[in-house]
C-alpha cells in the first residue's frame, strides 16, 4: 500500500482542512483507545504506574503534534515543581507561578503567532497554564485558616504540594492535555487513588462516554455542514456585503454557530474520553446513579435555548469559565467592585488567549453586552408597567422568539474578532454586516438607555397625574 495513503497530509487535503487540524482532531480521538488500554491494564494499579501511563501517553500525543517544540510544556512544569516545592504554599510561589506562566505563553504567542488561527505548541501550553497557576492557589489554600476559605477553595486545597510524578501526570493527562478541559490537581489525585472506582472493577462509564462521543460526532457533521453555507472567507467577500440585510442576519447567526460548533464539538469528544477514563465522576444523581458531567464543558440544553447572553456564558467552556471564577475574579473582592472584578477577569482572559487585538475586542463586546442586559433587566424590574407587561402570558411565545433570535445572530457578531484576530480582517468585516452590532451595543448606555428612561419617567409621572 501507498505510504501516503495512510499520511494525515493525504488525508487533510482530501477533507480540505490543514495537516494541523487533522492530528488534533485524531488526537481528541486517541484519547478512546488510550482510556480503553488504561481500563484494561493500567485500572487500580500502583500510583506511579498510572502516573507513567498519563506521562509516557501525554507527551507522544504533544510529540506526534508538535514535535520537539512540547518541550516548551515541560520546561514550565519543571520550573513550578520546583517554585512549589521550595517556597511551598506561601504568596510568593502564587505570584512567581502566575508571572512565570503567564509570561512565557504571552512571549510564544508574540513569536510564534501568525494572523491566523494557530494549531502550534502554543495551544496545549494555554491550558498548562491554567493548570500551573491553579496548583499554586490550591497549595497557598491549603495554608491558610480553614475558616477563611470559600466552600469551593475548601473543596480544592492542597496541604502537600504535589510530587514530580504527580505534577507531570496531571498536566499530560492524554484526554485533556492539548484542549481541555480544565480540572483541579484534587480531582486529579482522588482519580488516582482509586475515590472514583467501583470497587476492584472499572468505572461503569461507558455509556455515559458512548454518549458524549456520539453528540461530538453528531456537532462535528453539523460544524461541517454549515461550512457548505456559511465561512470566514464569505463573511469577508463582497457577495456577503451586498446580500440584504434580514439574510446577512441569518447568515451572521448561522456563521457563528459555525464558529462555536468547531469548539463543541472537540470538547464533546474529549470529555467523553474523559469520562471513559472515569476521572468526571460527580457524585450520585437523585436516582442513586452515577453523574459523569464532573468535566462538562458545554451544557447542550442550555446553548440551544439560550435567550440572554448569560447564558452562553454558563453553558460555553464551563470549565475555564469555572477557572477564572475561582481563580481570579473571586481572589479580586478586594477591589469591592464586582464590574471592576469581571473587567479584570475579562483582560486575563484576553491576554491568555493570545496578543491579537481581536480577543480584546471580543471580550471588550462581551462586557457590554452584558452591562446592556444587565441594565435592561434593572429598568424592567423597577418599572411597574414594564414588569407586567413582560409577565403577561400572552407576550411569552414572542419574545421567546425575539430573544432567541437576538442572542442567535448577535453572538455571530460578537465573535467575530475572535475568528479574524486583526484589525485590518475583522474590520471589513464589521462594515459588511453593517456595524449592527456597534449600533446597538455601544450606543446603549449613551442613547438608548436614557432615552428609555425619560420615557418612562414621563409617561409614568402622566399615569400618575391621571390617577389623581
Amino acid at each position: 500500500m501507498d505510504s501516503s495513503f495512510t499520511s494525515v497530509s493525504y488525508w487533510s487535503s482530501k477533507i480540505g482542512t490543514t495537516e494541523p487540524a487533522l492530528r488534533l482532531l485524531l488526537t481528541v480521538l486517541y484519547g478512546y483507545p488510550l482510556a480503553l488500554l488504561f481500563r484494561k491494564c493500567v485500572f487500580n494499579k500502583a500510583p506511579i504506574a498510572q502516573h507513567l501511563y498519563f506521562i509516557t501517553t501525554g507527551l507522544i500525543l504533544g510529540y506526534w503534534n508538535y514535535g520537539s517544540d512540547i518541550c516548551h510544556c515541560i520546561y514550565s512544569t519543571i520550573f513550578t515543581y520546583f517554585t512549589l516545592v521550595i517556597l511551598k504554599g506561601t504568596l510568593y510561589s502564587v505570584v512567581i507561578t502566575f508571572v512565570f506562566n503567564l509570561g512565557y505563553l504571552i512571549i510564544g504567542y508574540f513569536y510564534w503567532s501568525t494572523v491566523s488561527y494557530d494549531i502550534n505548541w502554543t495551544m496545549p501550553h494555554c491550558i498548562l497554564t491554567l493548570k500551573l497557576i491553579g496548583v499554586a492557589f490550591d497549595l497557598y489554600d491549603g495554608h491558610q485558616p480553614v475558616e477563611s476559605l470559600s466552600a469551593d477553595s475548601k473543596k480544592l486545597a492542597l496541604v502537600h504540594p504535589p510530587n514530580i510524578f504527580e505534577l507531570f501526570g496531571f498536566v499530560f493527562f492524554p484526554a485533556a492535555f492539548l484542549i481541555g478541559p480544565q480540572f483541579s490537581m484534587k480531582r486529579y489525585l482522588e482519580f488516582i487513588g482509586g475515590h472514583y472506582n467501583n470497587g476492584d472493577e472499572p468505572p461503569n462509564s461507558v455509556p455515559a462516554a458512548v454518549r458524549k462521543l456520539l453528540f461530538g460526532l453528531f456537532y462535528l457533521a453539523v460544524f461541517q455542514l454549515l461550512g457548505f453555507f456559511v465561512t470566514d472567507d464569505y463573511l469577508i467577500s463582497d457577495a456577503f456585503g451586498n446580500l440584504p440585510f434580514y439574510r446577512k442576519m441569518i447568515l451572521l447567526g448561522m456563521w457563528g454557530r459555525f464558529t462555536l460548533y468547531k469548539y463543541i464539538s472537540c470538547w464533546l469528544l474529549t470529555e467523553g474520553a474523559c469520562i471513559l477514563f472515569g476521572l468526571s465522576q460527580n457524585g450520585k444523581d437523585e436516582r442513586g446513579e452515577t453523574r459523569w458531567d464532573g468535566l462538562e464543558n458545554v451544557k447542550l440544553h442550555i446553548f440551544e435555548n439560550t435567550t440572554e447572553f448569560n447564558h452562553y456564558i454558563k453553558s460555553f467552556n464551563v470549565n475555564t469559565n469555572n477557572w477564572i471564577a475561582q481563580y481570579v475574579y473571586k481572589r479580586l473582592k478586594f477591589l469591592g467592585d464586582r464590574q471592576l472584578s469581571q473587567i479584570f477577569s475579562l483582560l486575563f482572559l484576553a491576554v491568555w488567549h493570545g496578543v491579537h487585538s481581536g480577543y480584546y475586542m471580543c471580550f471588550f463586546f462581551e462586557f457590554v453586552v452584558m452591562y446592556m442586559e444587565r441594565d435592561i433587566k434593572s429598568i424592567v424590574k423597577s418599572d411597574v408597567y414594564l414588569k407586567s407587561f413582560f409577565a403577561s402570558p400572552k407576550i411569552q411565545l414572542p419574545l421567546q422568539i425575539v430573544l432567541r433570535m437576538y442572542t442567535f445572530v448577535f453572538m455571530g457578531w460578537c465573535v467575530i474578532p475572535l475568528v479574524f484576530l486583526q484589525y485590518p480582517r475583522y474590520f471589513p468585516v464589521y462594515a459588511n454586516c453593517n456595524y449592527v452590532g456597534a449600533i446597538l451595543f455601544l450606543l446603549w448606555p449613551v442613547v438608548y438607555a436614557p432615552l428609555v428612561r425619560f420615557l418612562l419617567k414621563k409617561y409614568g409621572k402622566r399615569n400618575t397625574e391621571k390617577a389623581q
